[in-house]
């Protein structure tokens, strides 16, 4: 006869080791009720903000349905913890690299992209350049887009970037060149990506 199992009693580790075996995703579920405020409140030490804490919770939870048939865990309460806050450090981290590009648009970015008129670069603008480049970045081919973040936003140079994604360093080489074409493109269209692509152009060795 078959047992009939109690999850909402069962401890963390036997919900972890039943999932690993019948991937079963109730018993995540499980996890996600009773964990739900201890990752929001992780993520709030940290973001100190609402939505963005709320976005983090929902983001880590749907991350365990890979990371649990994938890690060891002894102290999941623990573990989920140490989750929770790289996966916030990663958030501040890129919103720290994204500032400052922001902040050398402003210092370097004068010209129009036609360099026939002399502008100062307001707050708005430059605030829909970066909207826009964002929005752009979204249309990319996934190896393009991930080689132009990785390259820009992360500065890391084409040797690290083949590591962390498998391409060779010619693939990313190419991937960037032509993302870079690509935004380009898009950017012209959007009307507003002059100011980003004088940034691309000062910052990649084509």
């Amino acid at each position: 006869m078959t047992q009939i199992i109690n999850i909402s009693q069962a401890n963390d580790n036997f919900l972890i080791e039943e999932y690993r075996q019948k991937q079963d995703k109730n018993l995540v579920g499980e996890l996600f009720k009773r964990y739900t405020g201890f990752v929001f409140l992780i993520s709030m030490k940290y973001l100190k903000d609402e939505d963005q804490s709320k976005d983090a919770v929902m983001q880590i939870f749907e991350k365990l349905f890979d990371d649990l048939l994938l890690h060891e865990i002894d102290n999941f309460k623990a573990w989920l913890h140490t989750v929770t806050r790289n996966h916030c450090l990663g958030i501040l981290r890129k919103e720290q690299s994204m500032q400052k590009h922001l902040d050398r648009i402003k210092e370097n970015a004068v010209f129009m992209e036609n360099g026939q008129e002399e502008h100062l670069i307001n707050k708005d603008k430059t605030e829909k350049s970066i909207g826009n480049l964002e929005k752009a970045l979204e249309k990319l081919k996934p190896e393009q887009k991930k080689c132009i973040q990785l390259f820009y936003l992360d500065e890391k140079m084409y040797k690290e970037i083949a590591e962390i994604t498998g391409f060779s360093q010619k693939k990313v080489k190419s991937y960037i060149q032509n993302g870079k074409r690509n935004l380009k493109i898009i950017l012209q269209k959007m009307s507003a990506g002059g100011l980003i692509l004088i940034v691309l152009s000062q910052n990649i060795n084509t």
